[in-house]
């Protein structure tokens, strides 16, 4: 039976994939709780399914006594906020590059061999082409997807000087119940503060593909049981994509101030760094037998109605 150990497992992706792992074995999850809520875990923490070690990843000692003895690690804990990187540098850099370097060598201390590493469409930089995975002609532009690509080039060296093997997933938005983060959350949170204006940065032409949080899931499981060369990449995403204009709108309608106006701030960014039309295509691991199981606009609506559940209580 395999042992699991997951890092950033009690944050919004994380949580998800702890509750598909606790049915095929142990889960040890390490989570700072910074973002991550303990109550995301408490049906596989009351089930003694999972156990939750409370520990910063960038406490390379902890974090190297916490992962002895299990067999595959699951990295997922990063920045959550893109944007953070504009007024702290640092920022990406210590919990994207550096976090992952303290976990690869402590995989490599503790003779764990296999590692999930949770990537980015970021990493394929301003392009409004279809990216496969071969494609990285453009570099990122944002802090956040420079952190990613570094955490990718190292998962690759470790791979071949150390002998692990290796499955990086490029994600798209991923979106569902239980996110700490992300378009739908900040336009719901505006919403519950100023009931009759949500201000939208950008021009709301801003479009990307976004998955919901089971088809992440799944597709993660899905490359691991079937994807076996020692380095394995693959993009989780639908092959459509949805506006920012689209989010906005059913927010306002999922919310109970549906006579709210929506602002635009104008210009073609959200923000500096941030990709304004991204595009993956997910067609290396639907050759596998894998293809999400909801288009982006019928991830974005429902992701939307339970978050809204969540921001409006009844």
């Amino acid at each position: 039976m395999q042992k699991f150990f997951v890092i950033g497992g009690a944050g919004f992706i994380g949580s998800h994939l702890v509750d598909e792992l606790s049915l095929r074995g142990p889960v040890t999850v390490f989570d700072d709780l910074s973002v991550g809520r303990r109550e995301f875990l408490e049906a596989a923490l009351e089930h003694g399914k999972a156990r939750l070690v409370v520990g910063d990843v960038l406490d390379a000692s902890a974090l190297g006594a916490a992962m002895a003895g299990h067999d595959t690690v699951f990295h997922l804990a990063a920045n959550p906020e893109a944007r953070r990187g504009l007024s702290h540098t640092r920022l990406d850099l210590e919990q994207g590059t550096i976090a992952t370097q303290n976990v690869l060598d402590a995989m490599r201390a503790n003779r764990v061999t296999r590692i999930v590493l949770a990537s980015s469409g970021t990493v394929y930089g301003d392009t409004t082409k279809s990216c496969s995975e071969g494609d990285l002609g453009r570099l990122p532009i944002s802090l956040y997807g420079a952190s990613k690509l570094a955490s990718e080039a190292l998962v690759s060296a470790f791979v071949e000087c150390f002998g692990l093997s290796g499955w990086i997933l490029r994600f798209g938005n991923v979106v569902g119940p239980r996110g700490t983060h992300g378009a739908a959350l900040d336009f719901l949170n505006k919403l519950k503060q100023n009931p009759n204006e949500l201000e939208v940065l950008g021009d709301g032409r801003q479009s990307k593909p976004y998955v919901h949080v089971s088809d992440c899931v799944r597709g993660i499981l899905f490359a691991l049981d079937n994807a076996h060369e020692r380095l394995n990449v693959f993009n989780i995403a639908p092959p459509d994509f949805t506006t920012v204009a689209q989010i906005a709108e059913l927010c306002v309608r999922a919310s109970p101030h549906v006579d709210a106006k929506i602002h635009f701030s104008g210009g073609e960014r959200g923000w500096p760094g941030d990709v304004p039309v991204s595009r993956l295509d997910p067609g290396k691991l639907a050759e596998l037998g894998y293809r999400v199981s909801h288009s982006s606009d019928q991830a974005v609506e429902s992701a939307v109605r339970a978050l809204a559940r969540e921001v409006f209580p009844a």
